[in-house]
């Protein structure tokens, strides 16, 4: 019933998304967080900058954003991110567009976070002499984090399906084995409800998880 998957290493190519989107997570909450905390920082150079790397980067599609990682930084730049290997170097480049592309989105949902912190807590912070590093590190982000839980989580998902696009620059996930294996099989609706069930596998039990801690972590008010 399944011969078509013969020959092709479903696990490895469906493991690499795992490694992009872990990767890309990982960068994207800490770059997003520190976008995020421009943008409602004190200093106008640093929020006009957050304000315009997240207007920019979120109307720019994503395949441009790959493409120009690999384009511009790899070929015209030279930029190899401590590898010789060409798939390396690809992997790399694809993690670093897609933190650059997926920061934004989390810093929209961390500074919607930071909003529903109180003015007044942030206040008697200042007024026990904290400084605007402290209060955020301590006061506001560990409330915020708590109450975008929910659309972090919806961040983390879309951001699984949008590594299908380092495919683009020839990353080996699952969607350059899909493609490769529709051009040699015939077998498209077969082939194409594999991969669909594979990121379901994938992104189901996160969201479910998510919206479990969602809950469990909710900021009373």
């Amino acid at each position: 019933m399944f011969d078509f998957l013969e020959g092709y290493d479903l696990w490895e190519a469906f493991w690499t998304t795992v490694q992009l989107t872990v990767l890309s997570a990982v960068g994207s909450l800490i770059w997003g967080t520190m976008l995020a905390a421009m943008r409602v920082g004190p200093v106008p150079l640093m929020r006009g900058f957050g304000t315009a790397y997240v207007n920019i980067v979120r109307n720019i599609p994503l395949t441009l954003i790959i493409l120009f990682a690999s384009l511009g930084f790899n070929q015209t730049f030279g930029i190899t991110l401590g590898s010789d290997q060409t798939d390396t170097i690809n992997f790399r480049l694809a993690v670093l567009g897609l933190i650059m592309y997926t920061s934004a989105f989390v810093c929209e949902a961390l500074r919607s976070g930071i909003n529903t912190v109180p003015v007044g807590q942030a206040e008697a912070a200042r007024a026990i002499g904290l400084n605007f590093t402290q209060v955020l590190s301590l006061i506001v982000l560990p409330q915020a984090f708590r109450s975008v839980v929910g659309p972090l989580a919806n961040v983390l998902i879309a951001l699984t399906k949008n590594t299908t696009v380092a495919a683009a620059i020839g990353v080996a996930e699952a969607a350059l084995l899909m493609k490769k294996m529709i051009e040699n099989e015939a077998q498209l609706i077969a082939i194409s409800a594999v991969f669909a069930f594979g990121f379901v596998c994938l992104t189901l039990p996160t969201g479910l998880f998510f919206g479990w801690l969602s809950k469990k972590v909710a900021v009373k008010r």
